[in-house]
């Protein structure tokens, strides 16, 4: 688009648009456009060559530049013999000749003007011809998609498109246990949406769920007096029943934490799996009829991130639920810093975070700032298990109000 004239708003500047100009306008529109030029077969690229410049008098203006500016677009066409360049007439100092007015080409002569081609237009082809063979929903938007897959995402995608044109009900089984050669969880969790997109089936809700199956820990004290079983699990829409309806419960990640942690009146200790604690137990009906649900995990990048989606996940179940921390604060964070260690159990060293949490508190948004800061800090992990358990169980008791 020309720039404006200072003639008036809306005036726009005549241009001249030379073969190199015309080339990287080109490039744009095939990058822009390429998908529809796919799907329909039909669409041609245009490029105007001088704009705003519709009379003699426009033309005489720009004196020698004109001329070399015909020139250069004579000498083009002359090199490329195979692109459409549409001429129009103007009548200069009286006399009517032919000019360049746009460059035009379809997909295939464009991509052979551009050092660079923004796309592999034999491959793209292939992909549109095997999304039509898989009756799946062929648009720009999706072929742009699937164009941008890994080779071995694209793999999986056609063989998941043939399977489930022969299966029209997943619900026998779950994510994991889907046939489909090459599919993983992850592939259906990241690529999902394009699935559904393609064949209008949401495979990720027509599975079977994955039942949350959660490992605790009773510390009850008169509870353990009666000699019965200690630790336990619970699976959703199970008929197991808890030993005790808890007041409190309290959600770790290290294992020895919830096995260990010291006698406390009606309370549970949950091992909450990490960054899978919040779809597990967010809609785990005793949990959420406690009166108190409290998270406690490492103070670390990883940590805070699981805090944050716990606490979002339980505010926005039915009934919401508040979540409470402990040892995840900044004063927490200096009292135990000679435990603070920058390197993981592989001896990599841990590095910064900007994701932003917004579901935590000003303590602990101080505390998560100071381990995850681009610049280098003393420490970047306290681990969970490296506090004391008495230590935990003193802040509980300290934090929770008995009742």
């Amino acid at each position: 688009m020309g720039e404006t004239d200072r003639r008036g708003p809306g005036r726009m500047t005549p241009r001249l648009i030379t073969p190199s100009e015309a080339i990287e306008l080109l490039r744009r529109k095939v990058d822009k456009n390429w998908p529809q030029a796919i799907c329909d077969g039909t669409t041609e690229f245009s490029v105007p060559l001088r704009p705003n410049v519709s009379s003699g008098a426009a033309a005489v203006k720009f004196g020698r530049e004109w001329t070399d500016w015909h020139m250069s677009w004579r000498d083009f066409a002359a090199r490329h013999g195979t692109v459409e360049i549409v001429q129009r007439q103007l009548s200069i100092q009286g006399l009517a000749a032919s000019y360049p007015a746009a460059l035009v080409a379809d997909l295939d002569t464009a991509v052979t003007l551009l050092p660079a081609p923004p796309v592999d237009v034999p491959r793209a082809r292939a992909l549109a011809s095997s999304l039509r063979a898989a009756d799946a929903t062929l648009t720009p938007s999706t072929l742009r998609a699937v164009y941008n897959l890994e080779p071995a995402d694209t793999e999986v995608l056609l063989t998941a498109l043939t399977w489930l044109r022969s299966h029209p009900d997943a619900s026998a089984w779950t994510a994991r246990q889907l046939p489909i050669p090459g599919m993983h969880t992850k592939w259906l969790e990241t690529h999902g949406t394009l699935l559904h997109k393609l064949t209008g089936r949401d495979v990720r809700a027509e599975v079977r769920p994955r039942l949350a199956v959660l490992h605790l820990t009773y510390i009850d004290p008169d509870y353990l007096a009666s000699g019965r079983r200690r630790h336990d699990a619970w699976t959703t829409g199970d008929t197991h029943e808890l030993a005790y309806r808890p007041r409190l419960v309290l959600v770790v990640e290290n294992r020895d934490c919830r096995l260990w942690f010291p006698p406390l009146p009606g309370t549970i200790v949950v091992e909450g799996n990490g960054k899978a604690a919040a779809s597990l137990l967010a809609d785990v009906p005793w949990l959420r009829a406690a009166d108190h649900v409290v998270y406690w995990g490492d103070m670390d990048a990883d940590g805070y991130a699981i805090l944050n989606a716990f606490r979002a996940a339980l505010a926005g179940g039915t009934p919401p639920k508040p979540v409470a921390s402990i040892l995840m604060d900044d004063t927490d964070l200096h009292r135990y810093a000679d435990q603070g260690v920058n390197h993981d159990k592989s001896g990599h060293a841990l590095g910064p975070s900007e994701t932003n949490l917004p579901h935590l508190t000003e303590a602990e948004q101080t505390a998560y700032a100071f381990i995850t800061t681009k610049g280098p800090p003393p420490f970047r992990r306290i681990e969970q298990e490296a506090i004391p358990l008495p230590h935990a169980a003193a802040r509980l008791r300290a934090n929770v109000p008995e009742g």
